[in-house]
């Protein structure tokens, strides 16, 4: 891996490299040791979707999709986390990085309606251990080395924005109501390694999409880039609640 093109593609300087106080030579060691077990990651996916979401509508799901962590995005993600909380990924390195990374594996459900959440959500918390006790409080140290123990990592968490309609209450999840980004967040431990899920309505995925493609993370700070992507947010956000109520006038009509 080119260096110079590195922090080009990625938008980075040597400077973000001093202040997540990680060597060029580091990062280079956990490209290697991640593209040792690419294939490995791709293929656990392949069978989380096989075991669990197949059948979506067992899964109370619209639809899925998967991929696994391109190595560049990895570096990336180490370098911006560990400018962000050095006392959390302090200690990262191409021997543990698996163990704080938590989306190596990363899974996205899909919902026709926002309201559809719920039977995901009691689906995989039927189908997985979801004990506090399990949660992941040290990123180290908590790692459960045994790959045959299967169990939700973190507890179940949703960002909304302020104004969403209580769909959410009633629940055990953590509600986080934080700017316009909208989605649920699971991380289930699964054969030995984390895999993320998150879950949202087709529109959202729209807008999500878009926003990563263009603003996040690489230009979050360009204002221009920031309003449209709000502006794309709210329309989301409207068509969300056009088609919840397209179905209730429909079941209107059915009774």
């Amino acid at each position: 891996m080119n260096k110079a093109e590195f922090l080009s593609t990625y938008n980075l300087t040597e400077t973000d490299l001093q202040e997540a106080e990680i060597t060029w030579e580091e990062l280079e060691n956990i490209a290697e040791e991640y593209q040792k077990i690419e294939k490995l990651m791709h293929d656990l996916g392949k069978d989380f979707i096989d075991e669990y979401l197949y059948e979506i509508e067992q899964a109370g799901i619209h639809s899925y999709r998967y991929r696994t962590k391109e190595p560049g995005h990895l570096l990336e993600k180490i370098i911006r986390k560990r400018k962000e909380s050095m006392e959390k990924y302090g200690h990262l390195d191409h021997t543990n990085y698996y163990k704080y990374v938590t989306d190596l594996i990363g899974i996205r459900v899909f919902f026709l309606y926002r309201e559809d959440w719920v039977h995901f959500h009691r689906y995989l918390t039927e189908k997985f251990e979801n004990d506090p006790k399990n949660y992941i409080v040290d990123r180290l140290n908590d790692f459960d080395e045994n790959p045959d123990h299967y169990y939700i990592a973190e507890k179940p968490k949703v960002y909304k924005r302020g104004g969403d309609t209580k769909i959410y209450d009633g629940e055990e999840i953590d509600i986080i109501t934080d700017g316009i980004y909208r989605s649920l967040h699971y991380i289930v431990k699964y054969k030995g390694y984390y895999v993320e899920i998150q879950g949202r309505t087709l529109f959202e995925e729209g807008w999500s999409e878009i926003d990563h493609d263009i603003v996040y993370p690489y230009y979050k700070d360009d204002e221009m880039l920031q309003d449209y992507s709000k502006l794309l947010n709210r329309l989301s956000g409207l068509a969300d609640e056009m088609s919840s109520y397209f179905r209730k006038i429909r079941e209107f009509r059915e009774e």
